[in-house]
């Protein structure tokens, strides 16, 4: 870099912390920090969270889910329900109520056509977008008048709240994208001007700045918002400009909102909770950590990794796993894996649970419970005739060491955890050997490549997933018997560790149908209590988001369900 080049970051960098020093308690700017750069502002064409929530500033869906599950209106004059008929009593269609005298930022009204075309703009192949998969259930969408929106559904669909809700139901102008609802749509110049009926509107977007943390000046991208002038309650907005940089990294972005101050909220803080407590011991900021769905887990393999069918296929349903299919083993393991210990590795990032579906709460079941005990553990394989016969230290039968192959992703807090269990394992007699796999080959999607999660060759395998909607149908259908991965369908089964139970999948199948939600509920516990009286995997601590937050902002109410900014209209800087 050169004299002018540096003389040139150095007089940007002194500009930005002057404007951003934490002492202005009356400053009209909200500073967002992504250590992940966004590089879209089209929400269906968003190639992750960074790019979603960035989006979700301008854009905005029919409704939204709370932390709760519970619906929110944005666009929607009101909830659709069984009650005030809008949701039909055969659960084929429900029917949306619009906001009237709602403008884009550009001044043309919104209508219902516009979630016409949004609906074929994201179900278009041509477009490739990353909502799709929500939309698979719609037969067709249609607009009965300019506030009346129609969607029905190709069978009973319980899940109808799921189009047009939430992040990957915010609606697009008609008038600004229809050019694009083909094949230009990934270079489309709308995708970095949007125009949205959100509380703010993109005034500028830089690919390239600086923000100055403490001594260290890190690149970025920056986003510059300003209210929306068509917005329906512009008066109530707590801010004149909302800035958005993208670059750095976790702890760069943990120190710029704990340690200094000179940003408002920093997403994603992937650091040891030891550093983040140091950094809020300066009191200028707070984790603000919530719950979601993610749960870790330890997978049980069903099938036996280790052999073959005559035409080369492992972890065959023609071959169950000669340790674990095994009721008793598997619930040895159970009680001998000490889950307060390996969430003490998480600080409070982290808890305990004996659940696989945790979120919303009205799912998290109240009638599990887990319990270390491994005199319990041991008991259970001597009834499973799993002794040791040699004085070796591991148990054996016919002469057979009880050996289990344990596999994750190459993660420092994972390689802790399977030290953890290998240590509980090895107390009560049983041999446990680690793989550790690069999480870029781990969770690949090829069906090529054989050291996937998916594929699973081995008898334990530990990752976190969990519903990314309130309903939690396309989470849970992961253990049914028809999902289970296999040669015969590429691998791209969603039941990695092929259990199948024909009481689970009645449970299942009953939920596709019942559109009542409280017996709905009630389905979805019963699959989890069934899941964990079976022994079928072994939760073992729920994850939190640990978004980082300044003392003075007030108004973020994050929820699982949606991007962080789903409700940056409320933000407000207290004095």
């Amino acid at each position: 870099m050169g004299r002018a080049q540096r003389f040139f970051v150095l007089v940007i960098t002194l500009l930005f912390a002057v404007v951003s020093h934490p002492a202005h308690s009356a400053d009209r700017t909200l500073r967002l920090l992504f250590w992940q750069a966004p590089s879209i502002l089209n929400p269906h064409l968003a190639p992750g969270v960074k790019d979603q929530t960035a989006s979700r500033v301008v854009y905005e869906p029919l409704a939204s889910f709370d932390a709760e599950g519970r619906l929110v209106p944005f666009l929607a004059e009101e909830i659709p329900s069984l009650t005030n008929g809008q949701v039909a009593g055969d659960g084929r269609s429900v029917t949306w109520k619009l906001k009237p005298n709602v403008k884009w930022s550009d001044g043309v009204p919104f209508t219902a056509k516009d979630v016409v075309f949004t609906y074929a703009y994201i179900t278009n192949p041509d477009v490739g977008s990353s909502s799709i998969g929500t939309y698979k259930s719609v037969d067709k969408v249609e607009a009965l008048d300019d506030l009346t929106v129609k969607v029905t559904f190709k069978d009973v669909d319980p899940a109808w709240a799921l189009p047009f809700v939430g992040i990957q139901g915010t609606i697009l102008p008609e008038h600004i994208f229809a050019p694009y609802n083909n094949k230009a749509a990934v270079d489309a110049p709308p995708n970095l001007a949007p125009v949205g009926t959100g509380p703010y509107r993109l005034k500028e977007f830089r690919t390239e700045d600086v923000l100055l943390i403490g001594d260290d000046v890190v690149n970025t991208v920056k986003i510059i918002y300003e209210p929306n002038p068509e917005y329906r309650d512009r008066a109530r907005l707590g801010f004149d400009e909302v800035t958005l940089q993208g670059g750095g990294d976790a702890k760069t972005a943990a120190k710029a909102v704990l340690g200094t101050g000179v940003v408002d909220y920093a997403w994603n803080l992937q650091i040891g909770d030891a550093e983040l407590q140091e950094l809020e011991a300066k009191q200028i900021g707070k984790v603000a950590l919530y719950f979601s769905s993610y749960v870790e887990r330890l997978m049980l393999n069903f099938t036996d990794p280790n052999r073959e069918t005559s035409d080369g296929e492992r972890a065959s349903l023609q071959f169950p796993n000669p340790i674990l299919a095994d009721a008793k083993v598997r619930l040895a393991l159970a009680k001998a894996v000490d889950r307060n210990k390996i969430a003490a590795l998480y600080g409070r990032t982290g808890r305990p649970t004996a659940n696989l579906l945790v979120a919303p709460v009205l799912y998290n079941s109240p009638n599990t419970t887990w319990e270390f005990d491994p005199d319990k553990a041991r008991a259970l394989l001597d009834e499973a005739g799993w002794r040791d016969t040699n004085g070796d230290g591991i148990r054996d039968r016919n002469g057979v060491p009880l050996t289990l192959l344990f596999q994750t992703s190459v993660n420092p807090v994972r390689q802790k955890t399977q030290a953890i269990i290998g240590a509980d394992l090895a107390a009560i007699g049983i041999r446990v050997e680690d793989k550790q796999i690069d999480s870029s080959v781990f969770f690949s999607p090829s069906p090529d490549i054989l050291n996937t999660s998916q594929h699973f060759y081995a008898d334990l395998e530990e990752f976190a997933t969990g519903n990314k909607s309130p309903d939690p149908g396309s989470y849970m259908v992961k253990w049914t018997c028809a999902q289970a991965a296999q040669k015969s369908n590429n691998w791209s089964g969603l039941n990695e560790s092929r259990y199948c139970s024909d009481k689970y999948d009645a449970l299942f199948h009953a939920s596709e149908t019942e559109i009542d939600p409280e017996k709905r509920i009630g389905l979805f516990v019963a699959m989890n209590d069934l899941l964990i009286a079976h022994s079928a995997v072994i939760p073992i601590v729920e994850w939190a988001n640990v978004p980082g937050l300044r003392n003075d902002i007030v108004g973020f109410n994050p929820t699982p369900w949606d991007s962080e900014t789903w409700n940056i209209a409320d933000w407000q800087r207290k004095p």
